[in-house]
């Protein structure tokens, strides 16, 4: 049921719209390329079996799982009521 000007299905694009950007954004972050023989975080060498399983590594297991632990932010806030703003 729509609200004012708003058509129906409006609050489901809404929310499609930032999953849908926060995937991009997660995929935009995936590293390429070679990775690195040594952590960029801690400096400890990353196993031979890691770099071949994730492509472009740069951070050991241990550094990766406290960046990872690390509140995202997902972009802008597309709610437009003002309790969202208040955040």
């Amino acid at each position: 049921m729509a609200n004012g000007w708003t058509p129906d299905g409006a609050v489901q694009d809404q929310i499609d719209d930032t999953i849908k950007d926060a995937v991009l954004n997660a995929r935009a972050r995936l590293p390429t390329g070679e990775g690195e023989a040594q952590c960029l975080e801690c400096g400890e060498a990353i196993p031979a079996a890691r770099r071949r399983a994730v492509l472009g590594v740069r951070t050991c297991i241990a550094c990766q799982t406290a960046l990872d632990r690390r509140p995202a932010n997902t972009g802008f806030n597309r709610r437009g009521n003002k309790d969202s703003q208040l955040k």
